[in-house]
Parts: C-alpha cells; structure tokens; sequence
C-alpha cells in the first residue's frame, strides 16, 4: 500500500478546462509573434489571427510594420479587403479612413460639413508591432485594442546573440491543439526517447536517469546552466571545439522557450513560441542563431531537415492524441517528470489572478528545486 499512496501522492489528474490548469483563457499584456518579416513587402495588406483575434497587417512608407483588428467599427466589414496608401487603411465598405498604426479614423465620407459626429474619436482596434529576429511581433493587450496611447511595459522578445557574425534560420508548424495541450509537450522532458527515436538524437536503449536543477525567474522558469545530457548527439558535436559545453533553459509566460548553448566563444541559441490561433488551433514558431560551425555552409539546411522531422513527429502524437482528449480531457501530472507542466499552468493562474486582483503575481516557485526523471 505504500507505494501506491507514494503514486498518487506524486500524480494528479487535470482537467484541460480546469482552473488549476487555468483553463484555455488566452494570456492577454504580452508580446506575440504574428507573422515572419518576409511576408509583408510594399504597400500589401496582409491578414494573420493570433488570440481568436482577426488582424490586417502592412508597412508604411518608411517600411515600419502596423497591425490593425481586421474590423471595421462602423459595420464590422474586413479593413483588409480595402485600400491602403501608406498611411491609411480605407474600408471598401463605406470609405472610412483609419490611420495604420493608432487605428483612430481619419476621414468618413458621408458625413457632411455640419455633422457633430466626431470622427477623431472612433477607432479601429490596433496594436503595437516591433520587428525581431525576422518575425513581426504584436502587442495584445486586450482583444479590441483601442486604447490609443496604451503603454507598452516592454520591448518584443529578441533571440539570446553573443557578438560577432551568426546565422540564423526559422521553422513553424501548426498543431491542432489548445495552446495548453502543446505547450505541456513542448516542455515535456520524458517523451524524447519514443516520439522522436532516431540515430541522430536518442533511442530506448539511450534511457537514463537525469537530475536538472531548476530556479525561478520572472513569469517563468530556468533549467540551471549544466552539461548536456551525454545521450543526445547533436551536443557531442560540440566536442571538437575541445571547451566546456553548457546549456541553459528558459519558459517564461505566456508561451516562450528558450535555450542557450555555449562552448567557449561558440554559441547556439534557440527560441520556440506556441501561440493560438484559436482555442484549437496554434503556431509552433523556432528560430535559431549560431556563430559554431561558421565555416560549414549546411547547418542551416541540416536544422531545417532534421527540424521539420522533429516537429512532424510532436505533429503526428498530437493529431493521435485528440480522440483520446475528446473523451478524456483530464490529464495525469506526476513528479518529477511533469512538474514544468505543474508551473506552466500555476504561472498561468497566477497571472490570471493578478490581472483579475490588480495585485502583483505571486510565483509558484519559492526557489531552486532539483528534478529527477528517466528518459
């Protein structure tokens, strides 16, 4: 009987939709990537949802990116199926005007000179956009946005570079998931050695026992600076640069990991984002920068080959899984192997908590704590 009382000690099942998992609630004040740099070019309007949240997007004329709530105000018909000119978006419907970036409205032709209709004061939702590591991010600090003047608490996400010249490259894949039901596998440490087995990175007969310490860090955790576990061969490349080799992961809210590996002056950093499209739909985003291997023109082709196989397994377990969350939604969490999942979803409560209460957000981590799994 001990053993079993020690198991359901450590496990506990938990609804997808439950408030101790902080349900499928979108996490509203953060950065979120929105589309790769590439895709918006001249005077194009082009669409993307991130959050449920329908939104045109464009440059003006000294090529700065805006993002707009694809909306019209007046009768909610889509801005992006108008004209744009460099400065303002026109509604095909009705010909209201609205400038890229604040969204106020700039002109409304049926109005006559005589109206009291204050046309200054209508606004499209907008939202603030910076431009890092080839990707437009976007600010989302409701679902409307249109708050002129809004102030935006920090500057997007930018990936981890260490000087000099580096490369970089870019992956994305959606998943037909909740945002919740992918970001438990995008920090699960146990599934390696069955979903993604091949020669190149890890089988059953590589499974050992690992012990990572873990500490808080602001909305998020850090797995400690460590040695790479010696099963995984992509990091035993790093042997020839005959140094020391560390690696260091964070998840910080609302839907960030990322990893710094180093190696002397060498470097190789890498961030995921999973960001919803809607409550069953999300975009995995992975972008990577390196100065190692500098002279080998292939890793970037390499990174994209073996990385489009590593996402395409996690891909094929989702869809697999999906039956099975219809008809049991409530996940089992155990220790040790589980508890990121654990804070994931307690970061997220607590944020939701906080914006809720006005009140500053309480973590669940008191400080660092070592984790011990098999995989």
């Amino acid at each position: 009987m001990g053993d079993i009382t020690r198991l359901m000690e450590q496990s506990e099942p938990l609804s997808a939709s439950g408030a101790s998992q902080g349900g499928d609630d979108f996490l509203w004040g953060f950065w979120y990537p929105v589309l790769r740099s590439n895709r918006i070019r001249g005077r194009k309007l082009v669409t993307s949802t991130r959050l449920e949240v329908p939104l045109v997007l464009g440059r003006d004329a000294a090529g700065k990116p805006f993002a707009l709530r694809d909306v019209c105000p007046h009768r909610a018909f889509p801005l992006s199926l108008g004209h744009y000119d460099g400065q303002t978006v026109e509604c095909a419907y009705h010909g209201w005007r609205f400038d890229a970036h604040t969204g106020q409205c700039r002109m409304v032709p049926s109005v006559t000179q005589d109206s009291k209709l204050q046309c200054d004061r209508i606004y499209a939702g907008s939202f603030p956009c910076e431009e890092r590591d080839g990707y437009v991010w976007a600010y989302f600090a409701d679902l409307e946005s249109r708050s002129p003047g809004a102030a935006v608490p920090r500057a997007a996400p930018e990936l981890p570079k260490y000087g000099g010249a580096y490369r970089i490259a870019h992956l994305s894949a959606n998943f037909a998931c909740s945002m919740d039901t992918a970001m438990i596998g995008l920090m699960d440490p146990a599934h390696g050695p069955f979903v993604h087995r091949a020669w190149w990175w890890r089988s059953r007969r590589s499974i050992r026992e690992k012990h990572k310490t873990f500490e808080p860090i602001p909305q998020g955790f850090r797995m400690s600076s460590h040695t790479p576990s010696a099963n995984s061969a992509p990091y035993k490349l790093l042997k020839i640069y005959g140094g020391d080799v560390t690696t260091q992961i964070d998840f910080v809210l609302p839907n960030m990991r990322t990893e710094e590996i180093r190696c002397g002056k060498y470097w190789f950093t890498n961030r995921t984002t999973i960001t919803p499209i809607r409550r069953d739909l999300c975009r995995l985003d992975f972008c990577a920068a390196w100065n190692l291997f500098f002279w080998f023109p292939l890793v970037a082709p390499l990174l994209h080959f073996f990385g489009k196989r590593f996402i395409a397994q996690d891909q094929r377990v989702i869809e697999l899984q999906k039956p099975g969350l219809e008809v049991q939604p409530r996940m089992m969490l155990i220790d040790d192997a589980d508890r990121q999942a654990r804070w994931y979803f307690q970061l997220k409560s607590a944020y939701l908590a906080s914006q809720q209460s006005g009140t500053p957000m309480s973590h669940p981590m008191e400080g660092p704590v070592t984790l011990r799994w098999r995989s």
